[in-house]
């Protein structure tokens, strides 16, 4: 072998890895004209100056009846009920001290959200209100009992004929879809490094810069609406879908693939110059 081919392997070994760490899954173009040049409520279509707090039953039909896709956020409760709710605790949004994950869903149901009629929803509630209108994007909140919040999550989905995707912050809830799901659409919740709290130094840097995609292979990337790091818009450039987060006025997000949105009503499907 001559000095060139051990340059090459040298040089091409350490380069394939690296991009081998970045990589996304391949995502068929069915699935992309399905959940590609869409607006998504965030947590539902919410006003809570018309009493319809976030993530509440009243916000999805809402949503259903504008045609938006929806996105939302699922916690396992005390007894393992699957329930939409953001928060790991009550106090913003029911102004209760208490871990939802310590709370049975009947202790859930004493309190309202925001000081409305609504209350914590099932899951499986929002699934029969929402009806498969448009597509779901299902946050899988992290939590001590991540696989069985993810099973519980693709059982009540098993008789759901909408469309849905799963996006975490936690590449190990992609991991177990990628394991036992491999045909659910996934994606990777992401931000700049600084804005991951009480996290380690290198791991907010890796996760700000989609360098755990080896974990879970994500077939999306939902950034926060910020400046993309350059290694993010690597892996835009692979492939990986581009949804953004969170839209709060008309024009933010612009260009990606996909919008969360909250406080303004665009049309259910934006225009997209992407294939």
């Amino acid at each position: 072998m001559n000095i060139l081919w051990w340059i090459l392997i040298v040089i091409g070994v350490p380069v394939v890895g690296f991009l081998y760490i970045f990589l996304p899954a391949d995502i068929p173009s069915y699935v992309k004209k399905v959940y590609r040049g869409r607006y998504y409520a965030h947590r539902g279509l919410h006003n809570i100056d018309e009493n319809v707090p976030e993530n509440s039953l009243t916000a999805f039909k809402k949503a259903a009846e504008k045609g938006y896709g929806i996105e939302l956020d699922v916690h396992l409760s005390a007894d393992g009920q699957v329930v939409v709710f953001h928060d790991d605790d009550l106090r913003r949004m029911c102004g209760v001290d208490k871990k939802i994950a310590d709370c049975t869903y009947d202790e859930l149901q004493q309190y309202s959200l925001l000081g409305t009629s609504e209350k914590i929803p099932l899951f499986s509630s929002v699934l029969e209100v929402y009806n498969g209108v448009a597509p779901m994007i299902i946050e899988i909140k992290t939590g001590r009992k991540n696989a069985e919040l993810c099973q519980k999550v693709c059982d009540e989905l098993e008789n759901y004929k909408g469309k849905i995707c799963v996006e975490s912050f936690d590449p190990r809830v992609l991991r177990w879809f990628k394991k036992h799901r491999p045909r659910t659409v996934r994606g990777q919740l992401c931000q700049r490094a600084e804005n991951y709290k009480n996290q380690p130094r290198l791991l907010s840097w890796a996760l700000g810069n989609c360098a755990l995609n080896f974990i879970g292979r994500p077939h999306f990337i939902a950034y926060r609406i910020e400046e993309k790091p350059g290694l993010v818009r690597m892996v835009l450039t692979m492939g990986a879908m581009d949804v953004c987060w969170t839209s709060r006025k008309p024009g933010e997000g612009e260009g990606a693939d996909c919008v969360i949105f909250e406080n303004y009503l665009p049309e259910p499907k934006m225009e997209t110059k992407k294939g």
